[in-house]
C-alpha cells in the first residue's frame, strides 16, 4: 500500500512538472452554441422515494438555433427531477431528442442543479448537456466538447429557454 502511494505522488509530481503554469491557471472561455426553446407537459411525481422526492416533466418539442445548427426538439422526452428532503436542490437529468434541419438526430442527456435561495445567497440553476451524435454528421462536432447551460428567464414563453456555452480551452 505505502509503495503504490509514493508510486502515485510521483506520477502526480511529474504531470505538476510537465504542465505550464499557464496552463494551471487559465480560464476557459465560453462560445455561444445554441438557444432552446423546450416545450413541456404537465408534471407529474411518483412522491417521496428513499432518494427524495422524484418528479418527472414530459417534454413535448420545440425548436433550437444558433449559429452552426437549428430544428426542432422532438417530443417523447422528459427531465426527471430528483428534489432533496429538505427542498434545497433539485438534481436535474433531462433526456430527449433534437433534430437538425438537416435531418441530422441528435441525442441530448442534460445534466444539472437548482438550489433554492438561502441565508441572502441567491440560487443557482446551471447543467452541463451532452451531445450524441452519428460521427459522420455535419454536427459530430457537438460531441467533442464540454457545453453549460443556463436558463434564460428573460423571454416570454411557455416552456424552459436555455442558452448553451461551449466552454473552449484558453491557449
Amino acid at each position: 500500500m505505502r509503495r503504490a502511494m509514493v508510486l502515485l505522488q510521483l506520477i502526480a509530481s511529474f504531470f505538476l512538472l510537465i504542465t505550464p503554469a499557464s496552463a494551471q491557471t487559465a480560464t476557459p472561455t465560453l462560445e455561444f452554441v445554441m438557444q432552446l426553446r423546450v416545450t413541456l407537459g404537465q408534471p407529474y411525481t411518483a412522491g417521496q422515494t428513499a432518494h427524495g422526492r422524484r418528479t418527472v416533466i414530459p417534454i413535448t418539442g420545440g425548436t433550437f438555433s444558433g449559429p452552426r445548427i437549428s430544428g426542432t426538439i422532438l417530443p417523447g422526452g422528459a427531465d426527471y427531477q430528483l428534489g432533496s428532503t429538505d427542498g434545497q436542490r433539485t438534481d436535474l437529468d433531462a433526456i430527449y431528442d433534437i433534430k437538425a434541419d438537416d435531418g441530422t438526430i441528435i441525442h441530448v442527456r442534460n445534466r444539472g442543479i437548482i438550489t433554492n435561495p438561502t441565508d441572502g445567497q441567491s440560487g443557482y440553476f446551471m447543467a452541463a448537456p451532452q451531445f450524441e451524435v452519428a460521427t459522420d454528421s455535419p454536427h459530430a462536432w457537438l460531441a467533442n466538447a464540454i457545453y453549460v447551460c443556463a436558463p434564460d428567464f428573460s423571454q416570454p414563453f411557455q416552456g424552459i429557454v436555455l442558452n448553451v456555452w461551449k466552454a473552449t480551452p484558453c491557449n
